[in-house]
């Protein structure tokens, strides 16, 4: 785009570069304004807050111990139960506050079938924290 002079010469070739001058100031009036106002930004208003000392005292939930032997017999905290006697625990179990832990050991060779069914009960029942007890590999 090109631009006029103001000299009052007819013949005179128009300016074609951009005055950078009046950029540069709003520039530079921009940069010490933002110097200016950045540290009060930060302000934080300076409370003396109360203090308190109380313990807080978690609730450990219950663990049940749930194994399955090669048989397949099931033990519920190390007494040997039914399938249905399990399921009736679980019901019993899921009830109480905080919500138990169930530990499932389960044999290497016992069929996965009895593990499944194991899960299967202790989730309709309501039982959510499941884990898993293996023994580390010797290597």
């Amino acid at each position: 785009m090109a631009f006029a002079s103001f000299d009052g010469k007819r013949g005179a070739a128009p300016m074609a570069e951009i005055n950078m001058v009046p950029l540069i100031d709003v520039m530079l009036v921009l940069l010490v304004i933002f110097i200016v106002t950045a540290p009060l930004l930060t302000h934080a208003v300076k409370l003396d807050l109360p203090k308190a000392s109380a313990d807080v005292n978690p609730l450990k939930p219950e663990r049940i111990e749930f194994a399955i032997d090669a048989a397949g017999v099931r033990f519920f905290n190390g007494e040997a139960v039914s399938r249905t006697q399990a399921a009736e625990r679980f019901v019993q179990a899921a009830q109480r506050q905080p919500l138990p832990e169930l530990h499932l050991r389960a044999d290497q060779a016992v069929a996965y079938r009895a593990v499944a069914e194991t899960l299967a009960d202790a989730s309709k029942a309501g039982l959510t924290k499941i884990g898993f007890v293996s023994e580390p590999d010797a290597r």
